[in-house]
This record gives structure tokens, C-alpha cells and sequence, in this order.
């Protein structure tokens, strides 16, 4: 049985103090959510206090996004991964649509990234999707399929045990707009799929796969009643507590 996985990337918004305040009141929203794993992303300077104020919780963080080197040196502006994980992050984000399309990120560097993560002792939450573009254009498993070859390969099967798969259409995220939940398992089961192909049956139906992309507390539980979803990476319903709570707590009254 997969855990399922609600995850909230907080993208560049919030002071320390602000990133505190919602984790606080976050947290006891969420203390009897033991039927789901529970992350946030905080900017990269409220990473330390955040965890530290949220440590025994069951509360986990993140960091948004890491070097592609895995050693400190002369890479100004860079994070490595071992130092997040020195902050108390437990998982990191890589590949997010928004620093392939602003930042240039490329499935090689997001491959960097995510053995960064692994060597690093992270989970590695990898984000692919298709433009709104490629998906009418009929490509959107084809753009899908070489985004998670190239940010998995050379990746082992028993590497896959520190990597979740985030499915984010990126014509959703932001936007208001979402796939239906039908159509997001059929992407979900596609993606599925070609774990199988290119490792294991058994490590594919082990893989968690979450679904991003305007998620909020009015869909996430059709989305959560797809056979293939395993969670949610949540964007704007995640900066208020109240909202990620209802998302965290599914189905739960």
C-alpha cells in the first residue's frame, strides 16, 4: 500500500516569521493525519527555523530546489543538498516546471539533482509535465516520459525508494485551471507504466506519484479518488493553514 504524500510548495513567498506563523498553525490542524506523509517547502531561509520549530512534529520540510553539486565550493548562490539536510529538510523539490521554463533547468541537470538528493541522504520529489502547447499538439507523454528517462537516469531500483514523482501539467499550475481527475490518471497510470518498462513492476507500483496544478480543497478529493494518485503537490491552497489542512485531512471528518 502506497502512503499517500501532501506536499506544499511555498514557492518565494513568506518572511521567517510569517513561514513560522503558518507552520505553527499548521501543525496542530494536521497532528492526527497519520493516513498521509505531510511536507512543506519554505523559502530557503526560513528552512532552519521552520524545522527546528516543527521538530517531533509530524511535519516534514523541504527544500524547493538544490545544487546539481553534490560538494561545497566556489558556486555562488548555490545550496547543496547535504546542506539542507543539515537545516533539518528532509526532501527537495527538483525539476519544478517554473525553474525549467525561467531558469533553464534541463533533464540533466534535474538527473544532477536528484543524485545530489540521494547521495545527500533527501527525498528527491521530482516535478514533470507537458505545456499546454504539447498537450494539444498530442506529445504530452512523449515531453512526460523524457523528462522522467532524463532526470532518472543512471538511478538504480533501489534509488527509487528516495524519489517521488510530482505530475504538474504546467498549463494548470497557477492558473486556476485543472486537469480533471480522469485525465490526470490517465497520466498517472501512463506514468506508471514506464517504471515498469524501465525498472520493475514491483518497484512502479511502489513508486508515489502526486498530482499538482491548482490543487485545492474542493477537488483534491476526486483527484485522491484516482487509482493511480498518491498525493498532491500543493501550490497557492498551501500558504494558508487552514486550506492545506483541509487538504492534508481528504476525505477525513
Amino acid at each position: 500500500m502506497r502512503k499517500p504524500v501532501i506536499a506544499g510548495n511555498w514557492k518565494m513567498y513568506k518572511t521567517v516569521s510569517e513561514s513560522v506563523d503558518t507552520a505553527l498553525a499548521l501543525k496542530p490542524l494536521v497532528a492526527n493525519a497519520n493516513h498521509c506523509d505531510v511536507i512543506i517547502a519554505p523559502v530557503f531561509t526560513a528552512l532552519k527555523t521552520v524545522a527546528d520549530r516543527l521538530e517531533g512534529s509530524n511535519v516534514h520540510v523541504a527544500g524547493q530546489n538544490c545544487s546539481t553539486e553534490v560538494e561545497e565550493g566556489a558556486h555562488t548562490g548555490e545550496v547543496t543538498a547535504a546542506m539542507l539536510r543539515d537545516v533539518g529538510a528532509s526532501h527537495v523539490i527538483v525539476g519544478h516546471s517554473e525553474r525549467r521554463q525561467f531558469y533553464f533547468e534541463t533533464d540533466s541537470m534535474v538527473n544532477k539533482k536528484c543524485q545530489a538528493a540521494i547521495t545527500a541522504g533527501l527525498i528527491a520529489i521530482l516535478c514533470v509535465g507537458e505545456s499546454l502547447e504539447q498537450r494539444e499538439q498530442g506529445t504530452a507523454e512523449r515531453v512526460v516520459s523524457g523528462q522522467l528517462t532524463g532526470g532518472l537516469s543512471g538511478l538504480t531500483v533501489s534509488d527509487l525508494d528516495r524519489i517521488i514523482v510530482a505530475y504538474e501539467p504546467v498549463w494548470a499550475i497557477g492558473t486556476g485551471r485543472t486537469a480533471t481527475p480522469e485525465q490526470a490518471q490517465e497520466m498517472h497510470a501512463f506514468i506508471r507504466r514506464v517504471f515498469a518498462d524501465g525498472y520493475t513492476k514491483t518497484a512502479a507500483g511502489a513508486m508515489r506519484i502526486l498530482y499538482g496544478g491548482s490543487v485545492k480543497p474542493d477537488n483534491i478529493a476526486g483527484l485522491m479518488s484516482q487509482t493511480d494518485i498518491d498525493g498532491a503537490l500543493v501550490g497557492g491552497a498551501s500558504l494558508k493553514a487552514d486550506s492545506f489542512a483541509q487538504i492534508v485531512n481528504f476525505g477525513r471528518t
